[in-house]
């Protein structure tokens, strides 16, 4: 971790062995344990603190860039123009007088079908395209 080999650690055992004696020693010992593990535990949570931090970054990121992916095709089906068939109009067909024809002694009324208007295109309901971008979704 630091560099520090197995002679070097036991030196340092040594001279805390003439420095702290025989009784101290193993307190000494326990005491230092404890705070390296402390110390190593506190380290840890940092360490995954700041990957926690880093990971909700990275989904807010990508949350981010999806919103502004779906606002931007929601823009191309708006700003792009749409080109509607134009309606097939039915032909109307033309009005015929009937005539009903009665015995020979009386002369027969003539009737006639009532008049009928062409259709025209603006009168005609129109079925909207299947894209139209002002319709809401369809299920599919």
């Amino acid at each position: 971790m630091f560099g520090i080999s197995f002679p070097e650690l036991l030196l340092v055992g040594l001279v805390a062995l003439l420095v702290l004696g025989p009784e101290r020693l193993p307190g000494a010992a326990r005491t230092a344990g404890l705070w390296v593990g402390r110390l190593k535990r506190s380290f840890n949570a940092i360490k995954q603190e700041v990957e926690r931090e880093i990971g909700a970054d990275e989904i807010r990121r990508q949350l981010h860039n999806e919103h502004i992916l779906s606002l931007e095709q929601e823009a191309r089906k708006i700003f792009t123009p749409t080109q509607q068939e134009p309606t097939p109009v039915q032909p109307v067909e033309p009005v015929v007088e009937q005539t009903i024809h009665a015995p020979a002694a009386e002369p027969a009324p003539v009737v006639a079908a009532p008049p009928v208007e062409p259709v025209t295109p603006a009168a005609a309901p129109v079925a909207p395209a299947p894209h139209d971008p002002t319709l809401p979704p369809r299920a599919p």
